[in-house]
């Protein structure tokens, strides 16, 4: 009998284990390009290229309703053949909705995919941060606490969109402005 010398001892969780660690650590790292980290979150137009080498934005802002009352006809009028009335249509209140802001396009300038390394998205985290926009931590990615207070300075200035604007981040001291010749 073999079970009197090996005590019967599973193998197979710790061999699992084992195999599992040296897989782990075979595997190559996987290079992050800063292109991918700096990623736009999902569901945000990315920049395209122009031909004069500059970058832009085009997005559509959906329309805004509120429902208001209003009449709603609930009963269609009888109307003869000559003309006259039967019956008057009838009608009652009930809640309406009415377009507060018309759906629109809006195409903007925006630094290109390139530029958005994590290094400048913390500078511009760094300067939101210091005009009292961004609370949190800077951490060099386009997440969404940063979209919001891209979004909140934009908006003040009449641009809403998520999406940094060159005009912007002129503004925050990001970009170099250019001068004029003299």
């Amino acid at each position: 009998m073999i079970t009197r010398f090996f005590p019967r001892i599973s193998l197979a969780r710790p061999l699992m284990g084992c195999a599992l660690a040296v897989l782990c650590a075979c595997a190559a790292p996987v290079a992050e390009s800063p292109a991918s980290r700096a990623a736009p979150m999902p569901g945000t137009p990315v920049a395209e290229h122009e031909a004069d080498g500059s970058c832009r934005v085009r997005e559509t802002t959906p329309a805004v309703y509120e429902h208001v009352m209003g009449e709603v006809q609930v009963v269609q009028a009888e109307i003869a053949e000559d003309g006259t009335v039967l019956r008057p249509p009838v009608y009652r209140k009930a809640p309406v909705p009415r377009v507060v802001r018309p759906r629109a396009e809006i195409s903007f300038a925006a630094p290109c995919p390139e530029e958005m390394t994590p290094e400048f998205l913390s500078s511009v985290q760094r300067a939101l941060t210091a005009r009292g926009y961004f609370t949190g931590p800077v951490s060099g990615s386009m997440d969404a606490a940063t979209a919001a207070a891209v979004r909140r300075y934009q908006s003040e200035r009449g641009l809403e969109s998520a999406r940094l604007s060159v005009e912007t981040a002129r503004d925050l001291g990001l970009i170099a402005v250019e001068r004029d010749p003299l």
